[in-house]
């Protein structure tokens, strides 16, 4: 997901989100686990979209506003 796509969504957006990446990455670590994961480049992927998720929605936070 690119920063471009994330500024654009609101923050109750934001956040439902950053949830299911959380989920999605328990799923990507519980595969590598058990070695059913094809490309584990994908956990740095999903572990770097949800600190881009998260930067934002504190930016976002601290500028006070809920607009795009």
């Amino acid at each position: 997901m690119k920063l471009n796509e994330i500024r654009e969504k609101t923050v109750e957006e934001l956040k439902s989100e950053l949830v299911s990446k959380k989920e999605e990455l328990f799923n990507l670590r519980f595969q590598h686990a058990i070695n059913q994961l094809d490309n584990p480049q994908k956990i740095v992927e999903t572990r770097k979209t949800i600190a881009r998720l998260m930067t934002v929605i504190r930016e976002k936070e601290l500028a006070g506003t809920d607009a795009k």
